[in-house]
């Protein structure tokens, strides 16, 4: 329910990742069922993994934006003591509504404040690690009156465990549970609807070194349970639900020669979801999705990397997919669910090409998805009133929506190329280019499949050295005109950023003034794969000035 209600940009901070890791091929399948394209895997240090290098250290960041006068801080520390590290984090913001090339974005302002407290104890080969995570937050819903009033509470497990059993080398368990609730509240703020949300999971991964064939493998299983539950008019959308699952899942690779290796995965989910049909019929529904992946690596030289991999994976349908009843007020939708939607199943196949040679570093794929019962939201073109009377143009707000599926076709391709034009001793220049592309169609000539993003092309420079950083990269959208029936097509655009930072003191190089610059020629933009898309535009000119200072 929470990954797509309200459809809307916000400005939102890091999760204090630091680094980012993408995850391709079979081994995705450690990680979910659903990740068809990868897994990009956010890595932070809220629960320490590691003990910190100094006994202590804090960063400090803050800024000031103009494009919705905006103002944000965030600090984090990291500490030592003996085996144990401990991490703290906390942040604020405060945004108005934000600027567009056609006047400011009505209820788009935002309030927000959080942070988090973790500790580990690490040895030699074993660590255990408990963390908490609060966020709370008020932010309006572009094009209505009304505006959300959240707060998240999560705890955390991290834990890894040396094992001495033959090729077995390690057992990590990690679990986790979260309290989320929402109201919808009115500009007197009394709350028209609250939805709760409960859940937990936990996960434990065998991880084996070298074992007969195998170079590496991993065996593990998952456990989650979601409660889901609303409050007042969120009654009117979606009532009570439970969704459990267990899954069990595999990974190896098996070197096929000095320059080829094998990577299979598998998975294998059972999934209950126990909720209310739009006829007010209890319903309990069990599914058992079975996915699959294989694929060959070959390092063709110390540049070329040649990837190909073929995999088949399922999932099951999501609560709101199953059971939605009623008025959806962020997206702007009057929903129904489909009580009887069977497994989604993607068949891809994957070729990849990576070359890291001296100057330049590219990575290309090309990849192709046959979907059988692809699961959609379909738009009928009607519009509805609260009650659910929907008909053409009868000026009401509410699209009328029905989830359904059928058999699809996805095709895509995406590249990425960085190149070094200049280094000495004041710093390197590099150029970056990017492109993607998707085309999806449904089957039996139903049209094109709804709110596909249109391609992108783009290119930058970017500059590196001890004292100056700066970068600057131009991006365009392309008009997406390959629309669903009740659609409308999106207009293309260009999109300009550009950053500089100075260290001016060489003997305090972590103290940093930047100046970060987004849609600099304020164009007008719109999110192609957004339900609410003609009623908010994108941000428009923003600049903001930011100031950061780490201590050590």
């Amino acid at each position: 329910l929470h990954g797509r209600e309200h459809s809307f940009p916000t400005r939102r901070s890091s999760d204090l990742a630091e680094r980012i890791e993408v995850v391709r091929g079979a081994a995705t399948l450690r990680y979910g069922s659903q990740a068809i394209g990868g897994v990009v895997n956010a890595i932070s240090q809220r629960v320490p993994s590691r003990l910190p290098d100094a006994v202590f250290g804090a960063e400090l960041v803050g800024g000031y934006n103009t494009g919705a006068e905006g103002r944000d801080f965030a600090g984090q520390a990291n500490a030592r003591a003996g085996r144990m590290a401990w991490h703290a984090d906390a942040f604020t913001r405060h945004a108005g509504d934000y600027d567009t090339p056609e006047g400011e974005q009505a209820n788009s302002w935002l309030r927000a404040k959080g942070g988090a407290l973790g500790g580990s104890w690490i040895g030699e080969d074993d660590r255990l690690g408990l963390g908490v995570i609060r966020h709370e937050s008020k932010y309006g819903i572009p094009g209505e009156d009304a505006y959300i009033d959240m707060h998240q509470t999560k705890l955390m497990l991290r834990s890894s465990f040396g094992l001495d059993a033959g090729a077995w080398r390690a057992l990590t368990v990690d679990g986790g549970w979260a309290d989320y609730a929402h109201s919808e509240r009115d500009d007197t703020g009394a709350a028209l609807s609250t939805f709760k949300d409960r859940e937990w999971d936990a996960r434990a991964e065998a991880v084996a070194g070298r074992w007969g064939a195998l170079s590496e493998s991993a065996l593990g299983v998952q456990f989650q349970q979601r409660d889901f539950s609303a409050l007042g008019e969120g009654q009117e959308y979606l009532l009570p639900t439970t969704t459990k699952s267990q899954a069990v899942f595999g990974f190896a690779e098996a070197p096929l020669g000095e320059t080829l290796r094998l990577q299979f995965g598998a998975r294998v989910e059972w999934v209950q979801v126990d909720g209310t049909a739009p006829d007010d019929t209890d319903v309990s529904r069990k599914f058992t999705p079975t996915s699959a992946s294989a694929g060959l690596v070959s390092d063709l030289s110390d540049e070329w990397r040649l990837g190909l991999s073929l995999s088949t994976a399922a999932r099951a349908p999501a609560q709101t997919e199953l059971f939605a009843r009623g008025p959806h007020e962020g997206p702007l939708t009057y929903e129904t669910g489909d009580p009887t939607l069977r497994t989604e199943r993607a068949n891809s196949i994957e070729a990849s090409l990576r070359w890291r040679g001296g100057r330049v570093h590219a990575d290309g794929a090309v990849w192709a998805t046959r979907f059988s019962n692809y699961i959609y939201g379909d738009l009928t073109g009607l519009t509805c009133d609260e009650d659910g009377n929907c008909a053409v143009g009868n000026g009401e707000d509410l699209k009328e929506m029905f989830f359904t599926q059928g058999d699809a076709r996805f095709v895509g391709a995406e590249a990425h190329a960085e190149i070094e034009l200049l280094q000495n001793a004041m710093g390197d220049l590099h150029l970056n280019l990017l492109a993607d592309v998707v085309r999806a169609k449904l089957a039996n000539g139903a049209g094109d499949v709804p709110r596909i993003p249109p391609y992108h092309v783009g290119a930058g420079l970017s500059w590196h050295g001890e004292r100056v950083d700066a970068s600057v990269f131009v991006k365009y959208a392309g008009r997406q005109s390959r629309i669903a029936a009740a659609e409308t097509p999106t207009g293309a655009f260009t999109n300009v950023d550009a950053q500089l930072a100075l260290r001016p003191w060489a003997d305090k190089p972590h103290v940093e003034f930047a100046l970060v610059g987004r849609n600099l020629t304020d164009s007008a933009q719109r999110n192609a794969v957004a339900l609410n898309k003609d009623e908010v535009m994108l941000p428009g000119r923003d600049i903001r000035l930011m100031i950061r200072a780490k201590l050590d």
